[in-house]
């Protein structure tokens, strides 16, 4: 038997909604799927306004201009994160300064940001890693002391909760990702939230590549013009009818992953109570949506050795992220390795455990003896 990482997962009616999107005669951005999608976010999640993007990193770089950032600009954010957030801000000219992480959640520390603002912050930037929550209240209540926007890059972190509001329901901005490994996926997709009221009309020129089409679609003006800096930030509506599948079953495919954690959870347990790894800390105030498990060892020798012996038995993890800080462009920003101590020392322990829905009813059991059978090697036990 073979556990890729990462496996798509059906909900059933993506092939159903897929032929009458094709059928119809619109596959454009923002068409009948698209618009029941962006309803049923906005219903369930209580977001003020969502647009459907063709990725996570799109509705990064989307937000990145309705913050209005410019090459004078520091953004604060995580080192561990996807090179997409940081991308965004690049692009913009501005200047990524990087926060190191809590070892319980792998999320910003919330406790050094603030010696991380200078005159020339314009912006945070927390992610939730493995679909848990940042703290964003007190994000919130930092940013509103120094007057900062806050862009919370939420691509992990649909369905989860944070004192009962869910990711993305309190920052001005967010962003989701619908790839194929989240929980929710369309293939490639994505979507930005503005629940500032005073962005929206702008993110909509923005979305139309600069232009004012919406006022026309509106019958507000018989022609477009440019208006704005805009890109084609839509996501076809034969993508939106398979994400739309996903989402009206969100409830069912967060069940079948929290059995992975609870299996993962029962099986590592004997290890971190000797020391050997630690696993992740939900906040007692956060509500998770399952998306991934990671552990961390307690040697980067034993870390690789684990992920060798699982490789054997046709078992694939993976090591994570690469931090920002210390990749080949981070030098080129000037930092050093030693300016994110924190998580540089983490990301050589660290391993994503493979997750994926389907694995709850096929594969799972074969998972987790070769996980026992590789950590007994390892440690005796």
């Amino acid at each position: 038997m073979k556990i890729p990482f990462n496996l798509p997962y059906l909900s059933g009616n993506e092939q159903k909604y897929i032929s009458a999107a094709l059928g119809s005669s619109s596959h454009a951005g923002n068409g009948f799927y698209g618009q029941r999608c962006i309803e049923l976010l906005k219903e369930r999640y209580g977001f003020k306004s969502v647009f459907l993007t063709p990725s996570c990193t799109a509705a990064m770089e989307m937000g990145a201009l309705l913050a209005d950032l410019k090459p004078s600009d520091e953004v604060i954010l995580p080192s561990y994160t996807f090179t997409s957030t940081a991308n965004a801000i690049v692009l913009r000219g501005a200047k990524p300064i990087f926060c190191d992480i809590e070892e319980s959640t792998m999320n910003i520390d919330v406790s050094l940001i603030e010696s991380k603002i200078t005159e020339k912050t314009k912006m945070i930037v927390p992610i939730d890693y493995a679909g848990i929550p940042c703290e964003i209240e007190p994000i919130m209540a930092l940013a509103k002391r120094y007057d900062l926007m806050v862009m919370e890059d939420a691509a992990q972190g649909l369905h989860s909760f944070y004192k009962d509001k869910p990711c993305g329901f309190l920052p001005p901005l967010a962003a989701f990702s619908f790839h194929e490994s989240k929980n929710i996926s369309c293939g490639e997709g994505g979507a930005l939230v503005v629940n500032k009221p005073e962005f929206i009309q702008r993110a909509r020129f923005l979305q139309e590549k600069g232009t004012d089409r919406d006022l026309v679609l509106k019958d507000q003006k018989k022609k477009y013009g440019w208006v704005d800096v805009g890109s084609s930030f839509l996501l076809s509506d034969i993508l939106a009818a398979m994400l739309l599948s996903q989402l009206e079953n969100v409830e069912n495919i967060v069940k079948k992953r929290s059995l992975i954690t609870k299996a993962y959870s029962l099986l590592l347990t004997p290890y971190q109570e000797k020391g050997c790894l630690k696993t992740p800390k939900i906040p007692p105030d956060a509500r998770i949506n399952h998306h991934a498990f990671f552990v961390i060892f307690d040697l980067p020798e034993n870390r690789e050795q684990f992920l060798i012996l699982l490789r054997q038995k046709n078992i694939f993890a993976y090591v994570g992220y690469s931090p920002l800080h210390s990749s080949t462009y981070g030098f080129k920003l000037g930092f050093k390795p030693e300016d994110v101590p924190r998580t540089q020392d983490l990301a050589q322990r660290i391993v994503r455990l493979p997750f994926y829905t389907g694995l709850a009813d096929q594969g799972l059991d074969y998972c987790l003896e070769g996980m026992k059978s590789v950590l007994q090697t390892i440690y005796g036990f």
